[in-house]
């Protein structure tokens, strides 16, 4: 087999694979059905359309901010699978609520506002599980190529759903009802993952032995990252992006409706253009053995700040669209790095507390910048959503190479999955 796709000699994480992509096709169809059902229910102003995405997309995201450390902690003492099963069916109940209200023509912004958040709080705890499950289908060995792998099947279904959504939404009309039978299809999608989990063979997972109930867990896991330069920088400039530039689908409607004067379908191709250049990068990283070092989060975090400036200066839709990939590189080059170098460095015991902060600094910074960069799409124009989000991931990600990246940073030598002595040491 390709040393690109070794990890799929795994029978369980062949099957794990397989219904993520059709779950995530599903979530990404709902995501840019989700931001244009916004639009639809407030077509009449420019500004009130900014700042409800910006209302949407942080309700979505809150719950990461907010749940994160106790979803680690869960993802810690509960069995990984049983809880991935339940976030599943959660997250696929409100997406059927949501179709179900849009279809028949009832749905009202506060109630997008409502299933937003109850989504987002499903997501937060499926985040560290998942993340961290991952190693209990494949070795040390395969990890990072695992890791590669599922952010090539998020990025497939990235270039293949928003483009999707789009088509269908415009073919069935463009209104309200539109928007609701896709969210619809994505409700029914998570059977895949369901169905994945429940066919997986147990004897053949290793699960980690779950951690021991005690006081101040949480305040461990903080203490634990706080004390390694080399994570800090990680969580660093990974908040930066993840807070301000890292609000594409936001944007990105944004600039087709109100710049370029566009419809859900060249929309929804700008999603799908945004996922090949992520989609190459995974594939990339998935070939790649060995650990990631943490320049590469740095260098790549750079990149991706300055293409999205460039990106608010395109002068038309065409250029616009055409840029986007690298822009999509840069971004999961940065990601898949930052996310393999956490698994790789942080002992099993810790491993779900710690994934869960870097997912909250990823994800749970949306809800700040979400409404910053909706905000300033309705008092400045969607041009400067861009250029401001880069902006900021570029500074970001300079505070943390210069006060974290110095020769003290322990992912600059050759070392194993950490151990408990190390996670001692961590803690003290």
């Amino acid at each position: 087999m390709s040393p690109t796709f070794r990890a799929l000699r795994i029978r369980n994480y062949r099957l794990y694979a397989l219904g993520g992509v059709v779950s995530n096709t599903g979530t990404w169809m709902q995501r840019v059905a989700q931001d244009w059902l916004v639009l639809t229910l407030h077509h009449g102003s420019a500004a009130e359309a900014s700042t409800a995405l910006g209302i949407t997309t942080a309700l979505q995201f809150l719950p990461i901010l907010l749940l994160s450390p106790y979803a680690g902690l869960v993802a810690d003492r509960m069995p990984k699978r049983l809880l991935l099963q339940l976030t599943q069916a959660w997250m696929g109940a409100t997406a059927l609520v949501l179709g179900v209200l849009a279809l028949t023509g009832v749905v009202e912004p506060w109630m997008v506002f409502v299933l937003a958040f109850l989504f987002g709080s499903g997501a937060a705890f499926d985040a560290p599980a998942r993340q961290s499950f991952v190693s209990e289908m494949v070795g040390a060995d395969d990890l990072s190529n695992a890791v590669g792998l599922n952010s090539a099947s998020f990025n497939l279904a990235r270039l293949i759903g928003p483009a999707l959504s789009g088509l269908l939404i415009a073919a069935l009309g463009a209104g309200v009802a539109a928007s609701g039978a896709v969210i619809l299809f994505n409700g029914l999608s998570y059977l895949a993952v369901i169905g994945a989990l429940r066919s997986m063979r147990t004897s053949e997972l290793t699960p980690v032995d779950r951690a021991p109930r005690g006081k101040g867990m949480i305040r461990d896991g903080v203490r634990y990252v706080r004390n390694r330069p080399d994570l800090s920088m990680i969580m660093v400039a990974a908040f930066f992006a993840g807070t301000f530039g890292m609000n594409f689908q936001m944007t990105s409607a944004l600039m087709a409706t109100q710049v370029f004067d566009k419809g859900p379908g060249e929309y929804g191709v700008l999603g799908s253009t945004l996922a090949l250049g992520s989609l190459t990068a995974a594939l990339l990283g998935a070939r790649r053995v060995g650990k990631p070092r943490p320049h590469w989060v740095i260098f790549a975090g750079l990149g991706f700040g300055a293409v999205e400036v460039g990106l608010g200066l395109m002068p038309s839709y065409l250029a616009f669209a055409v840029a986007t990939p690298l822009l999509g590189f840069f971004l999961l080059t940065m990601l898949n790095s930052a996310n393999t170098s956490v698994q790789l460095s942080v002992a099993p015991a810790m491993r779900g507390r710690v994934m869960a902060l870097y997912m909250m600094v990823v994800m749970g910074g949306t809800p700040i910048g979400a409404p910053i960069v909706g905000w300033v799409g309705a008092e400045f124009g969607a041009r400067w959503t861009l250029i401001g989000g880069g902006a900021m991931s570029i500074l970001g990600v300079l505070i943390a190479a210069v006060v974290f990246g110095g020769s003290s940073n322990p992912l600059r030598r050759r070392r194993s999955v950490a151990s408990e002595a190390e996670v001692e040491a961590a803690l003290a």
